[in-house]
């Protein structure tokens, strides 16, 4: 907030005094919930309260023992010596660590449909000759406005009779060959399919808003000196937008990481992601385990919007703007 100019008036001043208090107490609000899960996460007890200990601040309150938990919980052999054996089991066996190569493996590659195709959506909105932009607009932005429970089911019954005569093959990093089906439910590919639909609107929105900025003389300078209509999008207009382009990758592969509803319908049993074990967890087993992954989640959701942010300026400063 500005500072407030040395004639502003008693009645000024206590409103700004009442709005820095209003705003502080709705960010606290929001922060609360986050700020809570951190500590409860190094809790020693299997507990979702503090205890006595942690409260007096005393250091046998505190472990560690849920984020060792989240390497042991469903190895073969959690209590062997740890070296390199140990490790393998937990790469291969660990319930947690799987649910995370499943989600990285997922946000990945859905992440690239996603850019690649939004990117493309964007390039043609952005055209003010473009038939019908604005009905094309809201048609593909549709999956972030309807409720994820509705497209999810959607995705469900499509996905389980596609309705076209072609076999698909089902995707599994963690086995060896292809399984053939006629089904997409249950697969890897089901998946990120789904999570595509899901983060293609926000690529198409933050590509869009770079887009606005753009300045198409430069493509019409490029053709000038002989570049084809590819050669002056990689060497002039993506540079330009790439700052954009990343920030939207950032919000698809977000989108993914944390989606839930998609997969409880569309995933099988072998497409378990962080989120939906954290589901699972909550239904089946409550174990503070779950704080120790909601906090990691926390740490990576801040480092990707400090990086969104940089990326922002970045822009800005590209476009000859001072950051805001």
């Amino acid at each position: 907030m500005a500072a407030l100019p040395p004639y502003a008036s008693p009645l000024e001043r206590a409103w700004a005094w009442a709005f820095r208090a209003l705003c502080a107490l709705v960010f606290l609000f929001l922060i609360a919930p986050i700020l809570v899960i951190i500590p409860l996460s190094f809790n020693a007890e299997a507990y979702f309260t503090f205890t006595e200990r942690m409260l007096r601040l005393d250091p046998e309150g505190f472990s560690l023992r849920w984020y060792d938990n989240l390497l042991t919980f469903g190895m073969i052999a959690p209590d062997a010596p740890r070296d390199a054996a140990w490790w393998a089991d937990a790469w291969a066996h660990a319930t947690w660590v799987r649910a995370a190569k499943n989600s990285v493996i997922v946000g990945a590659f859905s992440t690239l449909l996603a850019t690649a195709l939004g990117t493309l959506a964007a390039l043609g909105l952005a055209r003010s000759e473009m038939p019908g932009r604005k009905a094309v607009m809201a048609i593909l932005i549709s999956p972030m406005i309807v409720p994820v429970i509705i497209s999810a089911t959607g995705v469900f019954f499509f996905f389980s009779n596609p309705g076209f005569p072609l076999p698909h093959v089902r995707l599994d990093p963690f086995a060896v060959g292809l399984a053939w089906d006629w089904r997409l439910t249950s697969t890897y590919l089901g998946i990120i399919l789904a999570h595509t639909a899901l983060g293609i609107p926000f690529v198409i929105i933050t590509v869009t808003a770079t887009l606005a900025g753009f300045d198409r003389s430069l493509l019409r300078a490029a053709a000038s000196l002989g570049a084809g209509p590819w050669t002056a999008f990689r060497r002039v207009q993506l540079p330009l937008i790439l700052p954009g382009v990343i920030s939207g990758a950032l919000f698809a592969f977000v989108t993914s990481f944390d989606e839930v509803v998609m997969v409880l319908f569309v995933g099988g049993h072998d497409q378990q992601t962080i989120p939906r074990q954290m589901w699972v967890g909550i239904r089946e087993q409550l174990s503070p385990s779950i704080l120790a992954v909601a906090t990691i989640l926390v740490v990576v959701s801040v480092a990707l919007l400090t990086a969104v942010e940089l990326l922002r300026r970045r822009s800005e400063r590209l476009r000859g703007l001072s950051p805001g």
